[in-house]
């Protein structure tokens, strides 16, 4: 995660992630018995059925066409790290709570973070660099506490590039131009496909967080940060969001890829940070098929399509 800009274009202050347009669905996704941000959150409005964005074609082009879909995420371990970013959930009641030492102080969130000393950190436990994101959620505030590059110092201090925590039963954003634990300034969790609670049901029922190669000094709602010099217009500003055409056929994909290409179609996904173009994210579990999830690689940039949001902003 590049991390190069300080504020984007401008948006009105006290902005929230409630919307207007396209129906919420009839609850938000729950873990931990929290909801995953209310039902009008961005993330959890379906955009199916929203206009297609004007430069929609260039800008996937700009993204890559021959391009396929990649699951970042699945079950086991890659080069001894679990595939995926993963999260746990705590009781905050309990749970010792730290300071971090930030390399991003002044855009991010003082804490202090509920920390288990067996928190799962994103490339461990083989890697030792990498983004390292750790998602924590307090069950007992519905409280989601997101750090990026999470480091032990001296065995029992913590220090992290960037942190922010999000209460779970609002719509709150970020300030204008703050980063979060992610480029774009957006939460990682509500973006992550994930089995307990999401595709063990059947269904995905919320937008996908993806990332791509390049993206431009830009962002858009619901993002809040960019991180890139880059000025083409063609080129996707943080927080664009994509779907999977209405026409493209899924219904040969074995079964844990329809689920995340059926959300792909119905949610879309939301550009939050640079590194490899279509590959989405999700959280390690061992449910997932690995092989079943290679699939969605038949699935390339040209059946994709740039959605007009403009209807979601508040």
């Amino acid at each position: 995660m590049k991390l190069l800009a300080l504020a984007g274009v401008t948006l009105l202050a006290g902005l929230t992630l409630s919307l207007a347009g396209s129906a919420a669905p009839a609850a938000a996704p729950r873990l931990g018995g929290c909801p995953i941000f209310p039902a009008t959150s961005v993330w959890n409005r379906p955009v199916d059925r929203l206009p297609v964005a004007a430069g929609s074609d260039a800008t996937i082009a700009a993204i890559g066409v021959a391009g396929g879909v990649h699951a970042d995420f699945g079950s086991g371990l890659y080069d001894g790290s679990r595939i995926g970013i993963p999260y746990v959930v705590v009781r905050g009641a309990t749970t010792p709570k730290s300071r971090v030492a930030f390399d991003y102080a002044d855009e991010s969130d003082r804490g202090p973070y509920p920390i288990p000393a067996s928190v799962p950190i994103e490339g461990a436990p083989a890697a030792a660099d990498g983004d390292r994101h750790a998602l924590i959620v307090d069950r007992d505030t519905c409280k989601l506490y997101e750090l990026y590059a999470l480091h032990r110092v001296g065995g029992s201090r913590w220090a992290a590039g960037s942190g922010a925590i999000w209460n779970l039963r609002t719509n709150a954003l970020r300030p204008a131009g703050w980063t979060s634990a992610d480029a774009a300034g957006l939460p990682i969790l509500p973006g992550l496909a994930r089995w307990d609670g999401d595709a063990a049901t059947g269904r995905i029922d919320h937008a996908l967080r993806f990332t791509v190669r390049e993206t431009r000094r830009a962002y858009i709602y619901p993002a809040r940060h960019y991180a890139s010099n880059a000025t083409d217009a063609a080129l996707p500003p943080m927080g664009l969001r994509v779907r999977l055409k209405a026409s493209i056929d899924i219904s040969h994909l074995p079964r844990q890829a329809r689920i995340v290409a059926q959300a792909m179609k119905t949610y879309g996904m939301i550009v939050a940070d640079n590194g490899s173009d279509w590959y989405v994210s999700g959280a390690p579990s061992p449910h997932w098929s690995n092989d079943q999830l290679h699939a969605l690689g038949t699935l390339t940039g040209s059946d994709f399509e740039v959605v007009d949001t403009s209807s979601l902003h508040p």
